[in-house]
């Protein structure tokens, strides 16, 4: 493990793998570094692949109130620890982190960024729930029910409330409770409304490949093409057979693709 320090003097770790250009793994919700090891060791023969965790996760440092600029400066952190210029692959809600921080960066140092089912959802419907459950974590991570709020977030999900009883007597149960606030940083801060942010996605001057996977949500297919079609230099790929949950031996050889291009 390696920290950098972030603008504010936060402390983010990383732990990097393999040779060749650098490519940053941006996660989402209730994901600290080891989550993507397995897609990170196939990727290692052909990149220098960094894991990190994001501020208030693992062994990183939390500097609150949490901005989302704040995370921004995390990241653009790691890009300088890696020598200024990285390759970004952003997963579910790290979508949404990927795409405001390359923004900011601009394309002599990002590249190149791809994107797993950014989580977005245009209909009606779908946000009104989610002002709803917005308003149901705010309360529970306020009354510091930690536990609470992550059961609200897999509810969301649509897991059952058995299986849902069922995992908080899980051993690992306890590690997802202590990065509970960090689902308001993902869900409140990077998300916000859930509506696709086309304005931001027009304005994205890297080369983009926007992923879906072709058995998951419908709405996550109409979410990438929306995002696609708004960017000036980005290619759709549907990654078949795939979930949310995406096998990292299905993904690993798409992404080497498109990154070595």
């Amino acid at each position: 493990m390696k920290t950098v320090s972030s603008a504010d003097g936060t402390t983010i770790a990383y732990e990097h793998e393999g040779t060749g250009p650098a490519l940053i793994i941006v996660d989402g919700a209730l994901c600290a570094r080891g989550a993507k090891a397995d897609l990170a060791g196939l990727l290692a023969a052909g990149f220098t692949v960094y894991r990190y965790d994001r501020r208030g996760r693992g062994d990183s440092g939390d500097t609150p109130p949490y901005a989302v600029e704040r995370e921004i400066e995390d990241l653009l952190a790691l890009i300088g620890a890696a020598g200024g210029t990285a390759f970004l692959y952003g997963h579910s809600s790290g979508c949404a982190l990927v795409l405001d921080t390359v923004l900011q960066a601009g394309q002599a140092s990002v590249p190149k960024i791809a994107l797993y089912e950014a989580p977005y959802n245009d209909d009606p419907a779908a946000q009104a729930s989610w002002k709803t459950y917005l308003g149901d974590l705010a309360g529970a991570l306020a009354a510091g029910r930690r536990g609470d709020a992550v059961a609200l977030f897999m509810a969301y999900l649509g897991m059952p409330a058995a299986q849902i009883d069922g995992m908080r007597q899980a051993p690992f149960f306890p590690a997802l409770e202590a990065i509970a606030p960090t689902l308001a940083y993902d869900h409140a801060g990077l998300l916000d409304s859930l509506a696709v942010p086309v304005a931001k996605a027009a304005h994205v001057a890297a080369e983009a490949l926007i992923m879906f996977g072709g058995a998951g949500f419908p709405f996550m297919r109409e979410t990438a093409r929306a995002l696609s079609a708004e960017m000036p230099h980005a290619r759709l790929r549907e990654v078949d057979g795939q979930t949310h949950d995406v096998d990292p031996a299905v993904l690993a050889p798409v992404l080497a693709e498109f990154f070595t291009a």
